[in-house]
């Protein structure tokens, strides 16, 4: 970089450009003055080599220069298009091929973190939850910094730690990285953007940090306002979505006039339409409503219908209550929950429930409004064509780009901690029912109802579901190695590890064993995990660690169901285990295939072929749905029966051929 020659600060001055001291303007060599026209500098400037040309949409190529703003203590990379700055730039750091056009001001008033230490008081309005939000906050982080909070030393070294990395990044600043567009915008304050960018049309941004990359790129579209808020990479929000307090994880999508205030998103949440407020929006938290409202609720996997709500405010101390819906959840149009209660894992929602249930030990159920009564259909959910579903989409369906991923997400349907809950929900109903009589028509338990069929095919359907995970599990570990006699079969058998064991947590998408997150915390609280890093690479290890310690839980679950060691284990209990494990996969394959076909039932086709007979109402149906027999997620269902049952016999067969 070198100073302004005095002929070219004549030319700059011919050009209307103006300075308080010229010698404060330094630039690259080469320097071409006839690219910097009608500009006012104060402050030290520096301008890199402004030698390339854009072409913006519609054809229209312009050069890379200063032109028609006002700009004070800036540095520009090489080859920037800075235009029509209206009010004035200060106090910014640009990198190379950035555009900037007609944007009202970008501005560093005093020294700023960028959102970062921001608290957010997620869950609960009251207060005693707030999380401070960092560029590279992650949901597992964030679950142990809003539920242990009985654990003050814990969560006083953590948020110790937030407050250190967000002082180092504090200055007085900012940045807009490289390739970065901001077209047509109104106020940036105290914001820093990361490379390849996208900025149009936003209306304000203020204190935050927009962690953008080349191969993750953030997009904020037209009328977008967001205040006091951390964006990670792969996020899109447009369509004057509203935006404050919050954190945005990665792949998020935002848009259709969205409100989202004091709340965490994270990877792959949308939010269109409806409003957020206070809510700990894990992984795939989902709705695309208008009149949905989200608040002071703990979700993931969540699919909310429209006109879902929830309510925090009992009209006495205020807005201080707050619910949990676990994991894969679902909310039908209009329903509603009075907060406190608890959803247990991939529950379907419907109606009105106004009696704080804890559903929690019964997975897979239907939480249903039946004349202002809340009744309980355990585990039906596990025959549901829907939730089949739901679990093929959501790997399909993950945004993320960038190669480093804040979220370790974990996908199983059956999982140890899935299948511990039918193990608790199988001996709460058969609890229930011994303890009020077999022959009783209505159960009561949880605030809620259970008619005596339901609770009957629920035990029926948990233990399905169980002997499916075991026997997944069991045919998983004996295909992945060599085997030829029971003593080698045996030691395929044994465990690689001790943890595993006991009860395990879905750490918002991080499904590990207890034990590993009470020693990381352990760990937190004693100073021997001492940076952000640290704690983040134990979630890693738990998450690439989960194969091996779900073999070790699900082979004490065995041993307890053959009564032996796996050192005493026979043949006969391996086959009859197998067996079990293919009678159950098939079983609940078919009750899916039962469930799908509902779909093309008569009913289903009312609506079809308005103005004909019978037979063009079924032939418009067909045209538009296809037929039952060729939809590619029943063939998927066929395939998945002929499949297993292959495998059970393949692994009988070599079981049945050891060598003793």
């Amino acid at each position: 970089m070198r100073n302004l020659t005095n002929a070219e600060i004549e030319q700059l001055k011919q050009q209307q450009c103006s300075a308080q001291d010229w010698s404060k303007i330094e630039v690259a060599e080469p320097f071409h003055p006839e690219y910097v026209q009608d500009v006012k500098f104060s402050g030290k400037v520096r301008i890199g080599r402004l030698d390339a040309e854009y072409t913006l949409p519609g054809d229209f190529v312009v050069h890379s220069g200063l032109y028609r703003s006002a700009v004070h203590n800036c540095e520009f990379g090489d080859n920037v298009h800075i235009y029509n700055v209206h009010n004035y730039m200060a106090n910014y750091r640009v990198g190379d091929n950035t555009c900037i056009e007609n944007v009202h001001s970008i501005v560093v008033d005093g020294s700023s973190t960028f959102g970062n230490g921001v608290r957010v008081p997620v869950m609960n309005e009251g207060g005693g939850r707030e999380i401070p939000i960092f560029d590279h906050l992650s949901a597992h982080m964030a679950y142990i910094l809003t539920l242990y909070r009985h654990r003050p030393e814990m969560i006083n070294r953590l948020t110790a730690l937030i407050d250190a990395y967000a002082e180092s990044q504090r200055s007085t600043m900012g940045y807009i990285g490289s390739n970065v567009r901001i077209i047509n915008c109104g106020s940036l304050k105290n914001v820093r953007i990361g490379d390849y960018a996208q900025i149009g049309g936003v209306s304000v941004l203020k204190n935050g940090s927009i962690n953008s990359n080349e191969q993750a790129p953030v997009k904020i579209g037209s009328g977008v306002k967001c205040n006091d808020f951390i964006i990670c990479s792969g996020v899109t929000i447009t369509d004057s979505t509203l935006v404050s307090r919050c954190f945005v994880g990665q792949g998020c999508e935002m848009g259709k006039h969205y409100s989202a205030m004091d709340s965490l998103f994270f990877s792959n949440c949308q939010g269109f339409h409806g409003e957020a407020t206070a809510i700990f929006a894990g992984p795939y938290t989902v709705t695309h409503h208008k009149s949905t409202l989200l608040i002071a609720g703990m979700f993931s996997f969540l699919n909310a219908g429209s006109g879902s709500n929830q309510s925090n405010h009992m009209y006495k101390l205020g807005p201080i209550h707050q619910g949990i819906a676990e994991r894969g959840s679902k909310t039908t149009s209009d329903s509603y929950l009075l907060w406190p209660a608890k959803v247990g894992a991939f529950t379907l929602v419907m109606g009105r429930h106004t009696k704080h249930s804890d559903t929690s030990a019964l997975p897979f159920s239907y939480l249903i409004e039946n004349a202002t009564e809340s009744y309980i259909v355990p585990a039906v959910n596990l025959r549901s064509v829907g939730t089949i579903r739901d679990a093929q989409k959501w790997p399909k369906r993950d945004n993320r780009k960038d190669s480093h991923q804040l979220d370790m997400i974990n996908y199983n349907l059956l999982s140890p901690y899935t299948i511990q809950k039918m193990y608790q929900g199988r001996h709460v109903l058969q609890e229930i029912m011994r303890l009020s009589g077999e022959g009783t028509e209505v159960y009561s338990y949880q605030n809620c109802k259970i008619r005596n069929s339901s609770l009957r095919k629920g035990i029926e359907l948990y233990a399905i579901g169980i002997k499916k995970f075991l026997g997944n599990s069991l045919i998983s570990r004996l295909s992945s190695r060599e085997w030829h006699t029971m003593s080698e079969m045996r030691a395929v058998l044994r465990p690689d590890t001790a943890i595993g064991a006991g009860e395990w947590i879905d750490c918002s998408g991080l499904i590990a064993p207890k034990t590993e997150i009470m020693r990381t915390l352990n760990a937190i609280e004693q100073g021997q995990l001492r940076t952000l890093e640290q704690v983040q690479e134990c979630f890693i290890t738990m998450h690439t660690n989960y194969y091996t310690y779900e073999w070790t839980w699900a082979l004490e679950k065995l041993e307890q169901v053959w009564g032996k060691t796996v050192d005493e284990v026979e043949m006969e209990d391996i086959v009859r285990t197998i067996e079990e494990w293919k009678e159950a996969v098939v079983g609940l394959d078919r009750l899916v295939y039962n469930d799908a076909k509902k779909e093309f039932s008569l009913n289903a086709h009312t609506g079809f072929g308005v103005d004909g007979d019978h037979e063009q109402n079924t032939l418009d149906f067909e045209n538009v749905r296809g037929k039952f027999e060729s939809n590619s997620f029943v063939l998927a269902v066929l395939e998945h029966i002929r499949r297993k049952s292959a495998l059970g016999d393949e692994m009988l067969l070599k079981v049945h051929n050891l060598s003793r």
